[in-house]
């Protein structure tokens, strides 16, 4: 029986099979059936001569081998790739798919409508978007570039700072006229907040005076969301006082629906940040979409320059 060829539909599988560690997880993204995935695999080990991949019932690793040969398979489709964007470039009209991903209610509330505006500039690029607070691992996911807010962990990926977001203490008229306005930090303990339960350390908030000062205040409530947007309802129905980013509640501050809470304080501002696949940043589509959405982003009220020579954290 001759042996399978080696191709490159068999590659690409192995080399998302070997990053995500799962079979029918890689079968959906690539929209293949589960047994064409595997049969890849297998027809791809028969033509290399040795084992890739070891299964067992919960994961698929790879084996010494295989790591060996998914570094020159990752290689051989990035320049297959770049090849292709090289020949598309010659019709000056980039094409393919770009995988996002983006803090939930961020997206939502902007990024999308940017989104929106790219495509409308590049008809011939997806966009593939997903909305999540949860620190995904942009490799195993088969994401190019993530927005993300606050401090990083993931030095592997290229970094291309956005700036820092402003955030604000408000409430609600409702909720200041029956529970009165605080009139320094120190009154925060006695009001009701809206808690985040998806950031560490949100029970404690830490103010800037204007005129200097650092202020610490211990926060509790009985409410706690785990979502932007919903911490941006509670706010507006009057559930309490919290700190929340310019980008979230801006448009309600202007339409009185909301009040800033102490002035003279302000919470730090957050990192904003978007990282990139170092592989995938050379390519034409991925590099448009980052530049087109870091110029966008930098207009939104509220996202300000990081300080010179300043280090995102």
């Amino acid at each position: 029986m001759d042996r399978p060829e080696v191709s490159l539909d068999r590659m690409r599988s192995f080399v998302r099979v070997a990053e995500r560690g799962n079979l029918s997880a890689v079968a959906r993204e690539l929209g293949l059936g589960q047994s064409t995935v595997t049969r890849h695999i297998r027809e791809l080990e028969q033509a290399v001569g040795v084992p890739l991949l070891t299964r067992t019932t919960r994961r698929v690793t790879m084996t010494d081998e295989g790591r060996r040969y998914y570094a020159d398979c990752v290689q051989i489709l990035r320049l297959v790739e770049h090849a292709g964007e090289e020949a598309r470039s010659t019709r000056g009209a980039p094409a393919g798919t770009v995988r996002a991903s983006c803090t939930a209610a961020f997206g939502v509330l902007h990024v999308s409508r940017f989104v929106f505006a790219f495509q409308d500039r590049y008809p011939d690029v997806s966009v593939d978007l997903s909305l999540t607070d949860e620190r995904i691992d942009l490799v195993r996911e088969g994401v190019d570039v993530a927005i993300r807010l606050g401090p990083l962990t993931d030095s592997s990926m290229k970094l291309k700072p956005l700036g820092r977001s402003r955030r604000v203490l408000v409430a609600s008229p409702d909720y200041l006229a029956i529970r009165g306005r605080p009139a320094r930090p120190q009154d925060l303990a006695k009001h009701e907040t809206v808690g985040m339960s998806n950031i560490a350390g949100s029970d404690m908030l830490v103010l800037h005076g204007r005129r200097g000062g650092r202020h610490a205040v211990p926060l509790s409530g009985r409410l706690r969301v785990d979502h932007g947007l919903a911490a941006r309802e509670a706010l507006a129905a009057g559930r309490g006082i919290a700190p929340a980013h310019l980008w979230l509640v801006g448009d309600l501050l202007a339409a009185g629906r909301l009040e800033r809470v102490l002035p003279d304080y302000s919470p730090p501002p957050v990192p904003l940040n978007m990282l990139i696949v170092p592989e995938r940043s050379g390519i034409a589509r991925v590099r448009l979409l980052v530049d087109f959405l870091a110029e966008q982003i930098a207009r939104l009220p509220g996202i300000e320059k990081a300080p010179p020579g300043g280090k995102p954290t």
